[in-house]
């Protein structure tokens, strides 16, 4: 999971501080890695390396992004590589100058890559399969064989991208001389929100991010979101045209967006993120009384952050007191999201800290938005015991994880997911809770949907293992488990070499 941010500024105001703040906006979204690259007569200027967005940038790199034009991404690795040569946006210098961020994995990266080299006769210096979407992309803009292009050429390149690529992807690139270009995989599993304001000259500026809070924190007025399929121009004058680039789009976003990774002050696909949870607490709240009518649960906690708004509404709905039982040091890290186990284990206990009087002598039911390897519920569980509880029950606002996601999100393979061929008792009993209730499928799925009348299909995949795009095989699956288990991304970490690619301002 990535996210990516892109501007243009018609009235000529340069659009590196915005993308920063924008990049800030966006930054739960990838902790790994930050990168701007912006646009000025003819050329690209670019910071890009591996860290938190307000470590990547300093003074002297703001000074030397230059332009009224750029794109944004910040990057968390979705095959566990932290390589600062990964880092994004990518280039390439053929055709034009492009330069592009991508949010998502492409299934089929590795015929491509071969495709790649062997007839479109082009070469790859990483391993990511964002610089391979970028090929792909340029590949098929240099088939017009013109010395100029506009947003026909570019809508028919997209076009033929579709038709080779497989998997999720929002892409946000930057054409030298031509503007922004954006674009999103033909079942949305991505999202790509498009924003406008009118600037000062009284022209139009446009941003395309990941989530509506970024263009809420700049002063952009929600324009539209990009529908399945679909891509947006904006030329550098200020010009914006929208193409539908697939013959077939079925809108199916991934569900685990509005679970986990988005922030919920955000929209997506005209969904509030923030009702969603809402309804999630709602409908765990529902389940708990009717399978669970004569609990005797003293008071509802929340794990922070992301669960806090399903525990208020679920405490609510059943009548107990909500109380704040762990207070988070907000300068660690999303625990999820951080490579290796013993790493995760460690950071729970300096990420969050228990309050020992709302635990002492009470039966505690601790809501979190889901479990995906059991590590980090069982260490909280084990907190909540020390606090003094007198039982501890697990809620989760989601489904049980069975499944590797495959479309952008870096959820391991499937033995180490701990609701992988187990039950409810025995993950319970693994994470040390005394009773733990997952949310039902259809109930997640309804508290999701009702808040929207054009989506009616989710890609719900980590869960119910059907995945929406209809090419992910058994030997598909074992692949990426090779590459994403813990030991082979401590392997990845330690062997990572060191590549040759476009230079870094500011080392």
């Amino acid at each position: 999971m990535c996210g990516i941010v892109g501007i243009v500024s018609a009235s000529g105001e340069p659009v590196n501080q915005e993308l920063y703040d924008a990049l800030t906006i966006l930054q739960h979204r990838g902790q790994d890695a930050a990168g701007i690259v912006t646009h000025d007569n003819g050329r690209f200027f670019q910071r890009k390396d591996n860290g938190l967005v307000k470590d990547v940038f300093h003074t002297r790199h703001m000074r030397d992004l230059h332009g009224s034009t750029g794109i944004g991404h910040v990057r968390y690795p979705t095959a566990g590589s932290s390589s600062s040569s990964e880092a994004q946006p990518f280039y390439v210098n053929s055709p034009y100058g492009i330069v592009m961020g991508h949010n998502g994995n492409l299934t089929n990266a590795e015929q491509l890559s071969q495709e790649i080299y062997q007839q479109d006769q082009r070469h790859l210096n990483t391993n990511s399969d964002s610089e391979v979407l970028l090929n792909v992309f340029a590949h098929e803009l240099m088939k017009q064989q013109k010395l100029f292009v506009d947003q026909h050429d570019i809508f028919s390149a997209i076009k033929r991208v579709h038709n080779r690529v497989r998997g999720g992807y929002a892409a946000i690139g930057l054409i030298s001389g031509v503007g922004m270009v954006a674009f999103r995989d033909p079942f949305a599993l991505r999202p790509v929100i498009v924003g406008k304001r009118t600037n000062p000259k009284g022209g139009t500026d446009y941003i395309v991010a990941s989530e509506s809070v970024a263009l809420d924190g700049l002063g952009f007025k929600h324009y539209r979101d990009l529908a399945p399929g679909e891509a947006v121009v904006v030329m550098e004058s200020g010009e914006i045209y929208f193409e539908q680039c697939h013959d077939n789009p079925q809108y199916s976003p991934c569900i685990f967006e509005f679970v986990y990774f988005a922030r919920p002050d955000s929209m997506i696909d005209d969904i509030s993120v923030y009702k969603s949870r809402l309804r999630m607490g709602e409908k765990l709240a529902e389940k708990i009384q009717r399978i669970w009518g004569d609990h005797d649960i003293d008071v509802v906690m929340p794990i922070p952050d992301t669960s806090r708004t399903a525990a208020l509404q679920l405490a609510e709905k059943l009548r107990l007191p909500y109380r704040e039982g762990f207070i988070k040091n907000r300068y660690i890290g999303r625990t999820f999201i951080m490579p290796g186990q013993t790493q995760r284990k460690k950071s729970v206990r300096q990420k969050l800290n228990a309050i020992g009087l709302e635990f002492e002598g009470k039966n505690v039911l601790l809501v979190d938005d889901s479990i995906v390897r059991g590590t980090t519920s069982g260490e909280i569980v084990q907190m909540a015991r020390e606090a003094g509880a007198n039982k501890v029950y697990f809620a989760s606002a989601a489904p049980p994880v069975r499944y590797p996601y495959v479309y952008g999100i870096d959820m391991p393979s499937a033995n180490e997911l701990v609701a992988n061929n187990r039950t409810e008792e025995e993950v319970a009993a693994f994470i040390g809770a005394d009773k733990l209730i997952y949310q039902d499928l259809t109930d997640l799925v309804e508290a999701v949907g009702v808040g929207s009348q054009q989506i009616s299909c989710f890609d719900t995949s980590c869960f119910s293992g059907e995945y929406v795009t209809g090419d992910i095989t058994e030997e598909y699956l074992q692949s990426i488990a090779n590459a994403r288990n813990d030991g082979a991304k401590a392997k990845q970490k330690n062997n990572a070499p060191e590549t040759i690619g476009l230079h870094n301002q500011g080392h």
